[in-house]
């Protein structure tokens, strides 16, 4: 184990649960939450519409997570302001721009104008979240490489933690997505690459494509590999299956070493659908009980934090060097 500094150590603890389980509720979509929330005519909706969609959701599935990750545009000072986002709870702030630029298969992430891993410190976020785009054979994968190490760097010099969420894409033009076998290669290759130093949690994707891949011995079986792979603690993400879907991942993933989840559509996109008391009625009552299931899932099988990092020691004039 790796021993952290104290700011990191913190900033991991309030982005968890006593037990050391991760249960972090993602929230920090922006450009497929426009298309979400019409998708006839996505540019009708404003800045103001989904920042209220997002403190209806925050204010309703807090009680039920560690965590909760946000964006700086419409999600984090907001729901801070609103008070939808209770103290207790524990906030990771995207540093990056929605989206990516570039050609599809070859993809760039880029931080958001204006944004810093200094000011979501200052604002208050207990952990940064960088998602990149990624594949090791891509031409660019030594830029985007780069870009980790610059996150990493900046969240260290600020003591903070960093999660890193990496998204697999195809490099052939006639592919929209991964084939599981080669899926899988790339989400264990790209966590032995990018889950470097300072990388504290990795957010990754489930590691084959479950809808085509049905073998749920094979799914523990890659998780494995992926436990193996990482030096880090990992997380799995939703990538919008279906909650049912979900679950089963989760518990295979937990059960093969991973430390939790970060969920996001899985649990709340029914509620792009419905609007008034219908969406309260839908955040309040089944999204709640879903993300409450979640967590308990995950502090019943998932591999505590702490098991990855040793407690900081604290000399008596730590504070003169800090």
């Amino acid at each position: 184990m790796k021993a952290l500094t104290i700011g990191k150590y913190r900033g991991l603890q309030q982005c968890a649960t006593e037990r050391g389980a991760v249960a972090v509720f993602a929230l920090d979509h922006r450009g497929n939450l426009r298309r979400a929330l019409n998708p006839a005519n996505p540019d009708s909706v404003t800045p103001a519409d989904m920042s209220a969609f997002k403190q209806q959701v925050v204010a309703a599935l807090a009680p039920a997570t560690s965590a909760i990750l946000l964006d700086p545009e419409v999600g984090g000072a907001q729901s801070i302001a609103s008070g939808a986002l209770p103290g207790k709870t524990g906030l990771v702030m995207a540093v990056e721009s929605t989206g990516y630029t570039g050609d599809p298969q070859a993809r760039q992430s880029q931080i958001l104008p204006g944004w810093s891993v200094a000011k979501a410190k200052r604002m208050g976020a207990s952990a940064i979240k960088l998602l990149v785009y990624y594949h090791p054979d891509s031409p660019l994968a030594a830029e985007i490489e780069q870009l980790v190490q610059q996150v990493a760097a900046e969240c260290a010099a600020h003591d903070i933690p960093l999660m890193l969420e990496p998204l697999s894409y195809s490099l052939n033009p006639a592919e929209k997505k991964l084939p599981s076998a080669e899926k899988r290669q790339v989400v264990v290759e790209t966590a032995r690459r990018l889950a470097i130093d300072g990388v504290d949690l990795l957010k990754a994707e489930f590691p084959l494509d479950s809808a085509t891949d049905p073998d749920e011995q094979v799914w523990a079986e890659a998780c494995a590999e992926l436990s193996e792979a990482s030096p880090a603690p990992w997380i799995v993400l939703s990538a919008g299956v279906s909650y049912d879907t979900y679950l089963r991942q989760v518990a295979i993933a937990c059960q093969a070493g991973a430390s939790g989840v970060a969920v996001g559509r899985a649990v709340w996109k029914e509620a792009v659908e419905v609007t008034g008391q219908a969406r309260t009625d839908f955040l309040q009552g089944e999204a709640r009980q879903r993300m409450e299931r979640v967590t308990a899932l995950c502090n019943a099988l998932a591999r505590p934090w702490t098991d990855f990092y040793d407690v900081p020691v604290v000399e008596p004039d730590w504070y003169e060097k800090y």
